[in-house]
């Protein structure tokens, strides 16, 4: 039966990462792994409220199909959410769609011809290297210092590679390395993308999970020739298993990513939306992210100060102002995989994300991603105690 498949599913692979992700979900097994939030956080007995009012207020309007684009009711107030963190954005200005992940694959099918430059940072999101990779792109990986994505060597890939149709970038709490773009590098960004003629993708699930520092404007605050494609997410900031998510473009690129969605799947769940939309009618969101900033504070300052007591002093790491991530450097004689597999698992019960796979272009084996928002933390002080002692011991008697 393979040979019927199309070629692009050579392009559709298992990965090392979902297979480590696989080991790190076994219930003996402290995981650092998978980007998820603080399921304590959730807020069930809200919901229960919100499903109960949208029953009564709308009923079976909520069961029913509804627009490609989304309510027009959610729209609205992602557009006003938008509008208050300094991108001007309408309702019409929003599509919602199924997770920022759906955009990433829908942006790529409107862009993306086998051969075409996708160029990223170094490294990069690894769900959105799979939502790009069956499109066929070619990659160019930018490496990052603190303030992000190097413009120097953007500036010199533009240059020097033909047919780049996009610039993907995460710039808030850069997942998987935690890292924010500065101010100095957006407008640097933008106004190189404006010069060479690319579009952005500005891909922002993390942005409103600031806890330390202050906020700097979205690249698309400073679009003037509507070449930034905007993706936001409801997954960080209130559930995840609703899928929700939203794109905000110039009219034309949204106008045919409302058709390439109409085609994938119709529209995104009535029933969410209108539970998304009850919530923020009912409830105060920013409240409920101001509580997940004060938890995930927390968090971060414990894993780092474990880190810093527990750990040799040649691993380095990020220390996030926000997000859910840090990106942790072994020294090069250390392969991440293989201490995650032979040692950190087997012997300390703990997982991370091998952090090779970041990587679209010449992959780096001694990183790996360590997430702090979904462990307890009696899980970040026993599991992050045990992973610095176990690193010490092989350090010292070699991996």
């Amino acid at each position: 039966m393979k040979e019927i498949f199309s070629k692009r599913m050579k392009y559709v692979q298992p990965s090392a990462i979902r297979e480590l992700l696989a080991m790190g979900a076994r219930e003996d097994i402290i995981s650092f792994g998978g980007g998820y939030p603080a399921p304590e956080l959730f807020p069930v007995e809200a919901m229960k409220v919100v499903f109960e009012d949208v029953m009564d207020r709308v009923g079976t309007k909520a069961l029913q199909y509804s627009l490609t684009e989304g309510i027009p009711e959610l729209r609205e107030k992602i557009a006003a959410r938008m509008a208050k963190s300094g991108v001007p954005c309408e309702s019409d200005d929003v599509i919602v769609v199924q997770g920022g992940q759906q955009g990433l694959d829908l942006i790529a099918k409107l862009y993306i011809n086998p051969g075409d430059v996708i160029i990223t940072e170094q490294p990069t999101f690894l769900g959105a290297l799979i939502a790009f990779n069956p499109y066929e792109p070619q990659y160019k990986s930018i490496p990052m210092d603190e303030e992000g994505m190097r413009m120097d060597a953007l500036e010199e890939a533009l240059k020097e590679t033909p047919n780049v149709k996009l610039i993907y970038t995460v710039p808030d709490f850069h997942n998987p390395t935690g890292i924010t773009m500065s101010l100095e590098r957006r407008k640097a960004l933008i106004a190189l993308a404006n010069q060479y003629g690319v579009v952005v993708i500005e891909d922002t699930p993390y942005r409103e999970i600031r806890y330390e520092g202050t906020p700097i404007p979205p690249i698309k605050h400073f679009d003037t020739e509507g070449r930034v494609i905007y993706l936001g997410s409801f997954s960080k900031i209130l559930a995840p298993g609703m899928r929700l998510g939203w794109v905000s473009a110039e009219q034309t690129i949204l106008q045919k990513i409302g058709l390439l969605k109409l085609a994938a799947d119709t529209q995104s769940s009535t029933l969410n939306m209108y539970l998304a939309e009850g919530y923020m009618r009912l409830y105060d969101l920013d409240a409920h992210i101001e509580d997940i900033r004060t938890l995930y504070k927390k968090k971060k300052d414990l894993m780092v100060s474990i880190i810093q007591s527990e750990f040799p002093a040649s691993v380095k790491y990020t220390n996030p102002e926000g997000g859910l991530f840090l990106w942790m450097t072994f020294p090069e004689e250390i392969r991440a995989e293989a201490f995650l597999k032979d040692h950190l698992i087997p012997k300390a019960k703990v997982a991370y994300v091998v952090g090779d796979g970041f990587y679209p272009l010449s992959p780096e084996y001694n990183h790996c991603r360590i997430n702090y928002s979904g462990a307890s933390e009696e899980q970040i002080i026993k599991g992050m105690t045990a992973f610095g002692h176990l690193l010490k011991e092989q350090m010292k008697y070699g991996v």
